[in-house]
């Protein structure tokens, strides 16, 4: 199957951030991806101008990688019929495996660099309740070590969390994961088929939507406007197609930062249960509210609305992405359903981390406050960056959260994104997050970092945005145009640089295109 542009910008991922030329640089990367058998034989390559365009290269850079692959015998291009890869042994018959064109995840693949990574948004380390729960850590003497529904200790401390925003739970409804990215491909691989309709918003989370993805799935999407979801929309979604289930981020939406308004929530729910469609309640973020809340109750989950919401939740951004302790709350009979099916995957998951995730729990307030103090530091830091260096940018406050949603003045994401990149800095595009095709001109940025490496990113993204939006250009106006690299302090006096603080590397890109049905 032929790639498109998007798909093959996704995969070709942080192609220009190495050393050399440009299209020597995208030559070996397309060489590469030909090699791994994602580029098959005789598969068509987009016309040089349309991936100079989506790459913010020029023509000329594309066509002599083309070239030089023409030379090696990697590439055919004839006039009239477009680039192709060239014809090979075909692999051997079987079902096509379905690989991630996320550039969250793609990052994670690829080693670090000097990439200061604005795009996948975690905590940049454990803290300290964490080193000291495993330092106090006591196995179990007798004890296979295998439960695939998860440990007693912490299917009841997740439980008592529940209790605690007024939904009644017993410890049978919860079933631990291996983060909630676990706990969605589950949930994808029980309740979803091939053709099935999934209501999911626009923008959303884009692991989820990868998820549906590889499960053939056609999206219905819905628009989250200023209060979040557009419920009626979403009504009229379930009402017309019934949909496999409905997969919402109600509070502190990712990557908008809306929140679900109560009243809406419960028309949401209602709805759901009348048109028999499973409502995937995403609470991963829920609980990092900069109303002074934190650690205390906080706003009720969709589940308080009805009985049959599966509630998904995880400790990554809360505590830290490498503690891989998920959850999903769900009917007794579901989750024991879903305790069979992720025996078959993995037999349980690790259980030191485990036991450390119950310790945490049992005085969780403390931390979640620190973790929130820090996360509001980051958020003002950053909007205030971006406002003194980027002022024509569009950069709302979020109520919580790790990211703000940021609407540029002109252009788009995605190109925008590979200039970035050749900066030193990596971001998430919004198109990679919406199944409508929209949000072109938005872009997901994290506020994690220490403050010296928030202040760098910053700096690069002024002087990506000055290349990009160049003064001599007569259709930019001048205000749109940021700071060039000259007015903008120089790294050397930033306390904290990305040298002294390693980032992981990304890449932006965009997923592959999800076929939607509208309302």
């Amino acid at each position: 199957m032929a790639p498109s542009v998007e798909e093959l910008v996704a995969w070709l991922g942080r192609w220009s951030a190495g050393r050399g030329p440009l299209y020597l640089l995208l030559a070996a990367r397309v060489r590469q991806l030909i090699d791994e058998g994602l580029l098959p034989p005789g598969a068509p390559l987009p016309p040089d101008r349309r991936l100079a365009t989506a790459l913010s290269v020029g023509r000329t850079t594309v066509v002599a990688a083309y070239d030089t692959l023409r030379q090696e015998g990697r590439l055919v291009r004839r006039q009239g019929s477009g680039t192709r890869v060239a014809p090979a042994a075909l692999a051997p018959p079987g079902p096509r495996v379905t690989e991630t064109s996320n550039p969250m995840f793609l990052h994670l693949l690829e080693p670090s660099d000097d990439v200061i990574l604005l795009s996948c948004a975690a905590p940049p380390g454990p803290p300290r309740e964490l080193t000291e729960a495993y330092a106090g850590l006591v196995l179990p003497p007798d004890d296979l070590g295998y439960h695939p529904a998860g440990l007693a200790a912490l299917r009841a401390a997740i439980a008592r969390r529940y209790e605690a925003r007024g939904v009644p739970t017993d410890p049978a409804q919860v079933l631990v994961t291996t983060g909630a990215q676990q706990g969605i491909a589950l949930l994808t691989r029980l309740l979803v088929a091939p053709g099935d309709a999934v209501l999911v918003e626009a923008p959303s989370y884009p692991g989820a939507l990868d998820l549906f993805r590889e499960a053939a799935a056609v999206p219905c999407p819905v628009a989250v406007g200023p209060d979040g979801l557009d419920v009626p929309a979403a009504v009229a979604v379930m009402e017309r197609h019934r949909p496999a289930l409905a997969y919402v981020v109600p509070h502190l939406h990712n990557p908008t930062g809306t929140v679900l308004p109560p009243l809406l929530g419960r028309r949401l729910v209602e709805a759901a249960e009348a048109s028999g469609v499973p409502v995937v309640d995403d609470e991963v973020l829920a609980e990092l509210r900069f109303d002074g809340t934190a650690g205390e109750a906080g706003p009720p989950p969709l589940s308080s609305y009805g009985t049959e919401v599966i509630g998904v939740g995880s400790l990554s951004k809360a505590v830290w992405g490498g503690l891989r302790i998920g959850w999903v709350r769900g009917p007794a009979p579901l989750v024991a359903r879903l305790a069979r099916l992720k025996a078959l995957h993995d037999l349980g998951s690790d259980v030191p981390a485990q036991l450390v995730a119950a310790r945490l729990l049992g005085s969780f307030g403390p931390l979640l406050r620190a973790r929130v103090a820090d996360l509001r530091a980051g958020h003002d830091l950053l909007r205030a960056e971006l406002a003194r260096l980027l002022p024509s940018w569009e950069c709302p406050a979020a109520a919580g959260g790790q990211t703000l949603w940021v609407r540029l003045p002109y252009g788009d994401g995605v190109s925008f994104a590979q200039i970035a990149m050749r900066h030193g800095v990596a971001v998430l595009p919004g198109s990679t997050m919406d199944a409508l095709g929209g949000s072109a001109r938005m872009l997901r940025l994290h506020f994690l970092l220490p403050a010296g490496l928030l202040v760098e990113a910053v700096r690069r993204l002024a002087a990506a945005w000055a290349e990009y939006a160049p003064a001599d250009r007569p259709d930019v106006p001048a205000a749109a145009i940021a700071p060039t690299a000259a007015t903008v302090p120089a790294a050397a006096a930033i306390a904290t640089t990305a040298a002294t603080v390693p980032a992981p590397a990304a890449s932006p890109a965009v997923p592959a295109a999800l076929n939607a049905i509208t309302v």
